[in-house]
């Protein structure tokens, strides 16, 4: 089955910041206006031609993407749960800076320390969660969309890849990619 990744449009936070959310709670920020630009315009890309369906992560500033594009392209769109973002703390409870946890997690290339200061999901983690979360649709499809975050997409491409607001990634996937 062909993927085609489409990490979310530019977002912004500023309306979670006034209402004082934290942590994850930052995950409630919308697309900005170039963001939503940025969604039409990869919603024309002949990339997507063919696709049978759009599977989204739950988190705003990727259903937002997500729903752009399918309204343009006229296509299904589900949610996957397990395509949400890398976990800065899997606990959902400390009380620390998580924004730190991410230079934690590429400082040990997404590798379990004991040393962690929060606790992050690791790479490999991350990989299972996202890559199972694809798992159902595989033979039941030719082509979908994935519309996710930047660090999902790196588990089907490479953990260092730096993918800009939606950027596309193109993977094939079958049964034998869960090996």
């Amino acid at each position: 089955m062909k993927v085609v990744l489409i990490r979310h449009g530019e977002p912004r936070y500023d309306e979670v910041a006034e209402r004082g959310y934290i942590g994850q709670g930052y995950d409630l920020g919308k697309l900005t206006e170039r963001g939503v630009m940025q969604a039409i315009n990869v919603s024309s890309s002949f990339r997507l031609d063919d696709a049978e369906l759009i599977v989204s992560s739950p988190y705003t500033r990727a259903l937002q993407t997500a729903a752009i594009i399918s309204r343009l392209r006229n296509l299904e769109l589900t949610i996957e749960n397990d395509l949400h973002e890398w976990m800065p703390d899997k606990t959902f409870r400390s009380k620390q800076d998580v924004s730190k946890a991410y230079d934690d997690f590429m400082n040990n290339e997404g590798k379990d320390t004991k040393k962690k200061i929060t606790d992050w999901e690791t790479y490999a983690e991350l990989k299972k969660r996202t890559h199972e979360a694809l798992r159902p649709y595989i033979g039941k499809y030719n082509k979908i969309i994935v519309v996710c975050h930047g660090m999902v997409m790196t588990t089907f491409t490479h953990i260092f890849d730096m993918i800009e607001h939606c950027g596309i990634r193109e993977v094939e996937i079958d049964e034998s990619f869960f090996k």
